[in-house]
């Protein structure tokens, strides 16, 4: 194995803290794996790995060789792409993270044509509510919806989501249609956390030039989006949230929009990623694209 390779061997390594998982990602035996690292220590004079039965972690010298790799490796692929104009000789791994209602209606839909304009591509998608550590978990870029606060990120602002309050048409006739702020006295909200045990902030709205919460009753509290739909699909309570996850239950029936004149504040949707003076070109093409898939659904975008 060049030494190339190897650093990608000790990079996988690293990032899933597994000699197995490392070399089932990479399509190598495990075996392979090991001697690559082993021999990139002896080369070194150093451990870069610590490794027990249970987990393998890197030293300080194995984080500083790390860092140093991937900021190499990247600069390699920035050099074997500067003379490559056909789109369709981006090659390479592109691990991107993203919440999961994105991705699985927006995103992974329209992957397949993506795919098909770039088949060398090999794309590793993360789909979470959780909130990614983006240099430690070896991400290319993220994207974010909400307040950012990685100062030591670049971050790309998309625009913004609007926000839809919704029910399910059961919910609805078991307890009306709330018309004004006084009538959600007598309904209930499915409400949403990020962490469990938190306070539920309640309903949203716009009051002038701020955006005011009004506590409201639940039966359920969720962590993630998926179960936040489903609540409001089983009829649990109403719901505040995007647009874009929404659209099609909102067009076929199956939730119904209230009080368009009473909804929350529009969340900044952006693109995260290592701030770098040269980003891979395939980075770039992939965030182009996605920032071009998702333009429709939102408002405030920047002017090009």
């Amino acid at each position: 194995m060049n030494a190339t390779d190897a650093m990608q061997a000790f990079i996988r390594v690293t990032e899933l803290a597994s000699f197995t998982r490392a070399a089932e990602s990479l399509g190598l035996p495990k075996a392979s794996v090991s001697v690559a690292v082993r021999q990139l220590e002896n080369r070194l004079g150093t451990q870069l790995l610590h490794r027990t039965t249970r987990q393998v972690q890197p030293t300080l010298d194995g984080q500083a060789f790390y860092s140093r790799c991937k900021a190499l490796l990247a600069d390699l692929d920035e050099l074997e792409s500067m003379f490559q104009h056909d789109k369709r000789s981006l090659r390479g791994r592109l691990r991107v993270d993203m919440p999961i209602s994105v991705a699985n209606r927006t995103v992974i839909p329209k992957l397949p044509e993506f795919l098909r304009d770039h088949p060398q591509l090999e794309i590793e998608l993360s789909s979470t509510d959780r909130r990614v550590d983006l240099i430690a978990e070896g991400f290319d870029c993220v994207l974010r919806v909400g307040t950012l606060d990685d100062s030591n990120l670049v971050a790309r602002k998309l625009g913004s989501l609007r926000i839809v309050n919704c029910a399910s048409p059961d919910y609805l006739h078991r307890y009306g249609i709330p018309r004004t702020l006084d009538d959600l006295t007598r309904h209930r909200m499915v409400h949403y956390v990020n962490t469990l045990g938190s306070k539920p902030l309640g309903w949203e709205y716009r009051d002038g030039p701020t955006y005011r919460c009004i506590p409201m009753a639940g039966g359920i509290t969720v962590n993630n989006t998926e179960a936040y739909e489903a609540a409001c699909l089983a009829g649990l309570g109403i719901v505040q949230a995007p647009v874009s996850g929404v659209q099609p239950l909102l067009d076929n029936g199956t939730l119904v929009e209230i009080m368009a004149d009473y909804r929350a504040e529009p969340m900044p949707m952006s693109l995260v990623y290592a701030r770098r003076h040269n980003l891979p070109r395939r980075t770039q093409v992939f965030m182009n694209w996605l920032a071009e898939l998702l333009a429709p659904w939102l408002e405030d975008r920047p002017l090009a």
